[in-house]
């Protein structure tokens, strides 16, 4: 009698499995990565959440490193996608040449990436986090600098506090110095990308190298030096994925490019400035943003 009703609790329970739409297509996962600084992290967390929302289990690879740890993980297929800048795409990975128009960039970054590494760029937000460079305005006045050129005649009165990859990657220091001719600071100082703003209002460092889209130059009043010579392109950012993941599920396509217009530079200024100056953790901040976008339901 036991084994009886052993067998019939087991073929309930696979009816009821079957008609549930069970385990027999187990939901499919996706590897959401980011790089390290505070507006990667809010992205990463958007793209998880959205893709949460429509239906997939996320794994979240977040904080991975720069841009070349990001890029090798995606091609070596250890996450499935990540936001990327067009510039960074452009000049860092493809190793092209700088071009100023938007849209140019973007068709070229995206056949570049299908043809090299058989990764698809979806539709770029019209954010642009492009590098600037910043002082306080009371350095701007006393120096008189304006200018990244201004900038350079007085470089080596001055230090600039960057990152490492800031350093080395042709669109940082060698860009500049390729750009607006060979110069030396007094001073360069590696720091960590969330600590720049305080090394600068505590007079750490006379110059930093900021985004476009950082919160902090409007919290705290900053000068952000005019690239007079042109020397970045944008970087708008987008979802890059690998062929594989589209052509299993070509519904992300959708899901994702939703989010790219809504993303300007004043949202994202504002959503970064929650976290570097408000101090809240990046989900909170970016499920806030998806559920009063409507794009994602309040749980």
């Amino acid at each position: 009698m036991s084994r009886r009703i052993t067998l019939l609790v087991g073929v309930l329970l696979m009816l009821l499995t079957s008609a549930c739409g069970g385990s027999s297509t187990p939901m499919a996962t996706i590897r959401v990565g980011s790089k390290e600084f505070t507006e990667q992290l809010i992205l990463g967390e958007m793209y998880a959440l959205l893709l949460e929302e429509a239906g997939f289990k996320v794994e979240r690879e977040l904080a991975l490193g720069g841009s070349p740890a990001l890029q090798e993980a995606l091609v070596t297929d250890q996450i499935d996608l990540y936001p990327e800048y067009t510039g960074t795409g452009l000049v860092m990975v493809l190793k092209l040449p700088v071009n100023t128009d938007p849209q140019q960039v973007y068709e070229t970054v995206a056949e570049g990436y299908r043809t090299t590494f058989n990764l698809v760029w979806l539709d770029p937000a019209p954010m642009n986090n492009t590098y600037v460079l910043v002082m306080t305005q009371q350095d701007s006045a006393r120096y008189g600098i304006k200018t990244i050129s201004d900038m350079v005649a007085q470089a080596s009165q001055l230090t600039m506090a960057g990152t490492v990859e800031f350093a080395n990657r042709e669109d940082g220091l060698p860009g500049l110095k390729r750009v607006y001719g060979d110069f030396e600071f007094e001073r360069y100082i590696p720091i960590e990308p969330d600590l720049k703003y305080r090394a600068l209002v505590e007079g750490e460092a006379d110059v930093i190298t900021g985004f476009g889209t950082d919160g902090q130059i409007s919290a705290f009043n900053l000068a952000a030096l005019e690239d007079d010579k042109q020397m970045y392109p944008p970087y708008q950012v987008a979802p890059v994925v690998r062929q594989e993941i589209m052509d299993a599920h070509p519904e992300i396509r959708d899901v994702l490019n939703e989010l790219a217009p809504l993303l300007t530079d004043e949202t994202m200024r504002r959503l970064n400035n929650e976290v570097s100056s408000n101090k809240r953790e990046p989900a909170d901040v970016a499920k806030e943003f998806l559920v009063q976008q409507g794009l994602i339901d309040a749980k």
